[in-house]
């Protein structure tokens, strides 16, 4: 509920990472790891943004924001493949409206 997010070992309470703060106090709605690239993981805001998180490029601070303009973003779901090396990665946002928008992901958080 206030921007938080931890990394957790499935053997320790205890978390591995933690980012205070990480939405600028905005309440996280869903948090999903890429399909495709192990080190990336999406967390979307009540406000209505995505940010892309790329362990391997930062691991302090998110490496893309993206607001979705105009209407309330409710949910949103990874589309992909993680036995094919193609790179494709989607996003599905779900909005207030009933309206699906789905985007694609660029390569370079995708592929493996």
């Amino acid at each position: 509920s206030d921007g938080s997010i931890r990394l957790h070992q499935m053997t320790s309470e205890y978390p591995l990472m933690q980012w205070n703060d990480s939405t600028n106090g905005q309440p996280i709605i869903a948090v999903q790891w890429a399909l495709t690239r192990l080190a990336v993981f999406f967390v979307l805001d009540a406000s209505s943004n995505v940010y892309i998180w790329d362990l391997l490029e930062n691991d302090l601070l998110p490496v893309a924001k993206q607001t979705v303009p105009s209407e309330n973003v409710v949910t949103m779901a990874l589309l992909g493949e993680p036995e094919k090396t193609n790179g494709l990665l989607g996003i599905a946002l779900a909005k207030e409206s009933g309206q699906i928008d789905i985007q694609y992901v660029k390569k370079k958080w995708a592929l493996p």
